[in-house]
């Protein structure tokens, strides 16, 4: 049997990521996926972990991602105990004691509990199909929905979120169980209940975290503050270093954008600290974009490790043929360095990673784990003898599971049970795979892009996407001379800035496009449009009549009865 250290090192990476989706000047958050995610995935990927001693994952967080968790924890407690006031719809309306009867208020209320996979979510429950299927019967005649009673509501958002509930809740939680016995007929104190369940999972979320860190089973790492595309707002140029004949925005580059991207890496060490008490080693960049210049940066704030996709290995071996160095055989599985003093990279296997996001969800599980399971050995045997390969499966924490039957939690647990027993296969972190002495390749430089085809193209060059940064730029312009003055207090200042980091996000230019589902492009279009105009206002400035109207074809009015069928977000 081989040694530990002949083992081929294998890293789960999950990233949790969500923009910021709550209005700052009303509080009001404007999409629910934050807290859907947290009672979903966020619970299901901590518990399956704490059930298996021996399994080992990296988890990337973003802090957004975290400072909006720590904001339903404090709201669901206040409301629990004070009976203040909700600001997340969805929820304010699970806890309604009274359900106005205005077909306004009710269609985007029944239209919002339409968002599930109609697949893994709606079909497994025979009652909230049924519920679903007469909302949809009236998606052209949306004032009918007056007609449905009170309990038809309570009914339908109780199943909501029993339908959004994480697989290992449902097997554990008695509350739970309970609300899906019974099945109908939910009372007040039924959905208050169930409120108090959310609460107890999003509050749980970090502290659980922390404490898989702490017992080594998970190293946690960050993307800068509110998931910016750092290699863009260094340099719009970079964008042509993958694709020459890409079309870039009107302005020239990002006004201060190298300053920006420092704000974001500082911020977000700050609030991953404060979270969770430590200073993380790792960063997974938003959407895996990096260029020469953005590992530099990296560095410069000790970090030590980063990653991107496969196609920027690609695309930067074959500008330098020369670069490939030890280990080129198996390229994709070495470590690389940029400079001695840089963070190490690491590349994404895009083959393994995309099997668990797009493939082994129609499979059975154990046929699902035994196809991965094999390419890992085929692997092994490639590189054998040689102890500095490292195979980095990475893709989103959130988004694949509800395809899965039962939110991936066969499939999960079998993939950890046998990596974790399997004699040729060591499942590992990043920082540990360093801190085992890797031997690196040396790469002169990275050509830019992402872990979305090697490039920046799901972020600019299109009109939609390039009119969005050219919004984006003349917002920040604004900021730049109101900043200036020197003449805001500190706290408006601190708050223009928190405004801004939300406007620079790359949710909002990816979803621009019509290659999205339409419903799901307005709410990201008029969420950003909303986040742009309160920059203005806290600047004292009147926005501008070009943020009232929508920037992309695909963002019009969803319609109602568009039941989702891969994902709440398609993302």
């Amino acid at each position: 049997m081989p040694t530990k250290g002949g083992r081929l090192k294998v890293v789960l990476c999950w990233h949790m990521h969500q923009p910021e989706y709550r209005d700052y000047s009303s509080g009001e958050y404007r999409l629910p996926w934050t807290y859907l995610h947290a009672i979903k995935d966020y619970t299901d990927m901590a518990a399956i972990l704490e059930q298996i001693p021996g399994a080992r994952a990296v988890i990337n967080f973003v802090p957004i991602l975290l400072d909006q968790l720590e904001d339903y924890s404090a709201q669901l407690r206040a409301y629990l105990s004070e009976r203040r006031p909700l600001c997340d719809p969805l929820l304010a309306a699970l806890v309604s004691e009274t359900f106005p009867p205005e077909a306004e208020w009710r269609a985007p209320l029944v239209r919002a509990c339409l968002r599930a996979n109609e697949q893994r979510l709606i079909n497994r429950f025979p009652m909230f199909r049924r519920l679903v299927d007469l909302a949809v019967s009236m998606k052209d005649d949306t004032d009918n929905l007056s007609y449905l009673g009170d309990q038809y509501l309570a009914d339908m958002l109780t199943w909501y979120h029993l339908a959004w509930m994480g697989e290992t809740v449902r097997r554990s939680d008695p509350r739970v169980q309970r609300l899906i016995e019974k099945a109908r007929f939910f009372s007040l104190e039924d959905r208050r209940q169930l409120l108090e369940v959310i609460h107890g999972l999003i509050d749980a979320v970090i502290p659980r975290y922390r404490r898989l860190a702490e017992n080594g089973q998970a190293e946690l790492s960050m993307t800068p503050y509110a998931h910016p595309m750092v290699p863009l707002l260094l340099d719009f140029a970079s964008a042509r270093e993958a694709v020459p004949e890409m079309p870039l925005p009107a302005t020239e580059g990002y006004p201060g954008g190298p300053e920006r991207a420092r704000w974001h890496v500082r911020e977000g060490i700050a609030a991953f600290e404060r979270h969770f008490g430590f200073v993380p080693q790792g960063c997974w960049p938003a959407e895996g974009g990096l260029s020469t210049e953005t590992v530099r940066l990296l560095g410069e704030y000790g970090f030590k490790w980063t990653a991107t996709g496969e196609s920027v290995l690609r695309n930067s071996l074959a500008r330098d043929a020369a670069a490939q160095g030890p280990g080129a055989g198996r390229s994709l599985h070495c470590v690389y360095r940029i400079d001695a003093a840089e963070p190490a990279c690491f590349f994404r296997d895009d083959g393994l990673s995309d099997l668990i996001g797009f493939t082994y969800h129609d499979w059975h599980a154990d046929d699902a784990v035994a196809n991965m399971i094999h390419n890992l050995e085929n692997i092994a045997k490639e590189c054998k003898g040689s102890p500095d390969h490292v195979v980095s499966i990475v893709l989103d924490g959130e988004n694949a599971w509800e395809a899965y039957p039962d939110n991936g939690y066969h499939f999960l647990t079998a993939l950890y049970r046998r990596l974790v027993e399997h004699p040729a296969l060591e499942l590992t972190t990043f920082s540990d795979s360093l801190a085992g002495g890797i031997e690196r390749c040396r790469l002169p430089s990275l050509v830019a892009g992402s872990w979305v085809y090697g490039t920046f193209s799901t972020w600019m060059g299109s009109p939609d996407k390039n009119r969005g940064w050219e919004l984006l730029c003349e917002v920040k312009r604004t900021c730049d001379s109101v900043l200036a003055s020197g003449a805001l207090p500190e706290e408006q200042r601190q708050r223009i800035l928190r405004q801004l980091a939300v406007c620079e996000g790359s949710d909002w230019c990816w979803w621009f496009g019509d290659y999205n589902p339409s419903d799901s492009v307005g709410d990201f279009e008029r969420l950003y449009r909303l986040h742009l105009s309160n920059l203005y206002r806290l600047l004292g400035a009147q926005p501008p009549e070009t943020l009232a109207r929508s920037i992309s074809a695909g963002g019009g009015q969803p319609q109602l009865g568009g039941v989702m069928r891969r994902g709440s977000e398609a993302r």
